[in-house]
């Protein structure tokens, strides 16, 4: 258990300087690094080469997440200097002016089809600064764009956290194999009937998050009324109950649905398009939405200091008279099409944009095995630049305004930037700490072990914590399931229930993980300009990933020992 304890020392130090004390990211993310450094370096005693390189890697992803940050707050910009967010933020209105309702619509069902579509965090990179371009407090769209980052986030990309976590976390053990051959999942030819397994998997994690998710869009609306509502009122939230519900339903019966006979491709993005269907269309009918006045926040002047971001979107850009609804919209329309566009394999863009031709690629860093790649082309970041210059021409903007845009979100994109440079190395040194000569696995694998001696038997109930702790840390659903996947099947055939419920719960945990991931935050909170606030955002998070850990874990555990 000492061991164990050591692993989980760098996530104590995020805890406790950046939610406890408050600390901003950019000065707890270098202790957290140091912490990851030193365990690397003289428990598990691996070579400094290696480390070297984990902390290369890191550099390398965190600036494709910092380009990602850039070409979203890019957007933002050019739709402000257009003046189509004022068209836009008119349009909600016709909806409904209910701020309660617009959350709903924005966060919970266009974040999920756009997690459905792009996965890797784009949902809070859209909706959130959608969110503070409609007259949200910074904090408050952040806030609601993590808390939605759990029920869609296990089918995003086009299902790529099962299609490669689970799928390469599983693949070539040969008690997997042998599980999946005794449970009938072979083929006409005798073959081993691999995506059947999978989509079996994936089945029960869509009805494990239908449970678990299903009072998400209710806890986003509550969440706001209670910390940001001129009120602090949770009754006030709670009103909007029958409301939420059905967006509830609408995205998640859908979601099951196409999990069961279509498999992890397209339940968040199908279900999240369906529901934007419903909602809105009961929304502009009055189905289901509270009576009374519709609940706003209080006026701006009366906003806490820490809710604002240092993106200021006002109405001083008036709208074009010229601008039509549809014609400020279609910034959003051609992201979501060619997010689509470029993640389906079956039209040949993909493969293009993922070719080794469009790919820079620095393989086997310093002789250590470490690789890294970078697809420009195929990051989301680049889609948000593309649409902004076509948004140039669009709404025929003026080329000062434009650049206005791009120098104010360069400004922004460098203020996240120390952030990351340490949270994203500090994360490649914990994963990639194995093979030191202490003979150690590597630190997340080692704190697992620790918690499942002491768990024996009621795993299940635990198995989310461990998805949520490997997301926590690597702020990927798909990389908490390639690293965990093969350890909840192999504790799960130890205690003698079905291992897949467990992979299962794995996911279901990882995805949920996503809500409280700091490097998410960071970015999230970049988008509109909130930086060094990541501890109050986690610490209101925080809750929301406990709740859906344990209504799984139950859920689970109830499942598999009455079967």
């Amino acid at each position: 258990m000492l061991l164990a304890s050591l692993a989980l020392l760098p996530i104590v130090v995020v805890g406790l300087f950046l939610v406890v004390l408050r600390w901003p990211a950019s000065r707890a993310m270098p202790l957290s690094y140091l912490s990851a450094l030193l365990l690397a370096l003289f428990v598990w005693r691996v070579p400094f080469v290696q480390v070297a390189a984990a902390s290369v890697h890191g550099l390398i992803v965190a600036a494709s997440l910092l380009y990602i940050i850039f070409g979203a707050i890019l957007l933002l910009n050019t739709l402000q200097e257009s003046g189509a967010l004022s068209v836009i933020r008119r349009g909600f209105t016709d909806i409904s002016a209910d701020r309660r309702i617009q959350v709903i619509i924005v966060a919970w069902l266009f974040g999920s089809f756009i997690e459905g579509s792009a996965g890797f965090g784009t949902p809070a990179a859209v909706a959130v600064p959608l969110l503070v371009g409609l007259g949200f407090p910074a904090m408050c769209a952040v806030v609601a764009g993590m808390v939605i980052q759990s029920t869609p986030v296990s089918f995003g990309a086009l299902g790529t956290p099962i299609l490669v976590g689970v799928s390469n976390g599983l693949s070539g053990d040969p008690a997997v194999e042998n599980y999946a051959r005794e449970a009938g999942y072979v083929s006409a030819t005798g073959d081993l009937a691999w995506n059947g397994f999978l989509s079996e998997i994936a089945f029960k994690v869509a009805l494990l998050h239908a449970a678990a998710g299903l009072l998400i869009p209710l806890i986003v609306v509550v969440l706001m009324t209670r910390f940001f509502g001129p009120n602090r009122s949770i009754t006030e939230g709670l009103r909007v109950w029958k409301f939420a519900l059905l967006a509830s339903v609408s995205m998640t019966i859908p979601y099951v649905l196409v999990a069961r006979y279509l498999g992890p491709e397209f339940p968040s993005l199908i279900g999240g398009l369906v529901g934007l269907g419903i909602i809105i269309t009961c929304a502009r009918a009055g189905l289901f939405v509270p009576r009374g006045e519709p609940w706003d926040f209080d006026s701006k002047e009366e906003w806490d200091p820490d809710w604002i971001g240092t993106i200021s979107l006002d109405d001083s850009s008036s709208p074009r008279s010229s601008m039509s609804l549809l014609t400020a919209w279609s910034p959003y329309v051609l992201v979501a099409g060619l997010l689509v566009a470029t993640r389906i394999p079956a039209l040949g863009i993909k493969a293009m944009l993922t070719s080794s031709a469009a790919s820079i690629e620095w393989a086997d860093i310093f002789g250590t095995g470490i690789d890294s790649k970078v697809q420009p082309l195929y990051l989301p970041g680049t889609i948000f630049i593309v649409v902004s210059i076509l948004t140039f021409t669009l709404h025929r903007m003026k080329s000062s305004d434009f650049g206005v845009a791009w120098r104010r979100s360069g400004r922004t994109m460098l203020s996240a930037s120390v952030a990351l440079v340490f949270t994203v190395p500090m994360v490649q040194v914990f994963i990639n700490s194995s093979g030191g000569e202490a003979g150690l696995e590597k630190m997340p694998i080692v704190l697992a072990e620790g918690v499942a001696s002491l768990t024996g038997s009621s795993w299940p109930f635990f198995s989310p914590f461990i998805g949520g702790f490997g997301a926590f840390v690597a702020g990927s659903n798909t990389v908490s399931n390639m690293m965990f996947s093969l350890f909840q099947f192999g504790v799960g055939q130890h205690i003698g229930v079905d291992p897949t419920w467990v992979v299962a719960l794995q996911a279901v945990g990882g995805a949920a993980g996503n809500t409280i991931c700091v490097h998410n935050v960071v970015a999230a909170s970049a988008v509109v300009g909130l930086i060094g606030k990541e501890g109050a955002i986690i610490r209101k998070t925080l809750p929301v990933f406990g709740y859906y850990a344990i209504v799984a874990g139950a859920i689970g555990s109830l499942i598999l020992w009455n079967a």
